[in-house]
């Protein structure tokens, strides 16, 4: 039976991508309490939205924050370049960043709403993005020992799934996301053969992302950022080298594309 690649970290470097609040923070936090990990990187895009990360780094030797607006190319680069600096590789990795409304765009629910200039956002951030993290990553990632480059996806990013149809850029930008990792894992898993890069869906989470559509959602279905960050974790616990290209539900189970 193969080792999961958790398993296999005794002395790690960690980089949450996007952990300036909501589901990012809680896994800074966690893995802070971690001692498998010597040091965590985080991204953040600004100071003002990043208040209680940048005062938990006052206090953790261990916490090193990098501003890094993901929409920038150049920037993703010169923050990963900065990263290895201070190390030569990376053993756990998980982009946070996520879009799904902002003053003047919220999710389609019919065809006429949609705009050009709102798609280019939606597939900005939640595609183009991780697909660069992935090119700028493999110098960090590629070498001898198990590694995970994980990213939050979304279960309406499943074409196969969808039965209710609406939020046309969300769902797309999503899809794209699923389909570039997927593609960038069969990459990986020749010049990169230590990674898995996985997938993940963390279900309905009380953040400032999902607030406006909490109407309807059962309480039981409604997680706080510590409980959706501590499934992700046993999920990821879970993982081998054989699961790279997978995607996967904050329950374990596997999700079609």
């Amino acid at each position: 039976m193969a080792r999961t690649i958790f398993s296999t970290i005794r002395s790690g470097q960690a980089l949450v991508i996007g952990g300036n609040r909501g589901i990012g923070l809680a896994f800074v936090k966690q893995l802070l309490s971690d001692p498998r990990f010597d040091q965590v990187f985080v991204t953040y895009r600004t100071v003002t939205s990043s208040t209680e990360l940048l005062k938990l780094a006052q206090t953790h030797d261990r916490l090193h924050c990098i501003a890094m607006d993901l929409t920038i190319e150049s920037q993703i680069e010169a923050g990963l370049a900065d990263i290895k600096t201070s190390t030569p590789e990376l053993h756990f990795v998980i982009n946070c960043v996520g879009f799904l409304h902002e003053e003047g765009i919220t999710p389609e629910k019919a065809l006429r709403q949609i705009e050009s200039a709102n798609l280019i956002r939606y597939f900005q951030v939640n595609s183009i993005s991780a697909v660069l993290l992935a090119k700028y990553l493999l110098p960090l990632l590629n070498h001898n020992k198990p590694n995970i480059f994980a990213t939050i996806s979304a279960k309406i990013g499943s074409i196969e799934d969808n039965r209710l149809g609406g939020w046309y850029g969300y769902r797309a930008s999503k899809a794209a996301l699923n389909m570039l990792l997927k593609t960038a894992s069969i990459e990986y898993s020749r010049r990169s053969k230590q990674t898995a890069i996985i997938l993940l869906h963390p279900g309905t989470t009380d953040t400032r992302l999902s607030k406006p559509f909490q109407r309807g959602v059962p309480p039981e279905k409604l997680f706080s950022v510590e409980k959706t960050v501590g499934l992700l974790l046993n999920v990821l616990g879970t993982v081998t080298l054989e699961d790279n290209g997978s995607f996967f539900s904050w329950d374990g189970s596997r999700l079609p594309w």
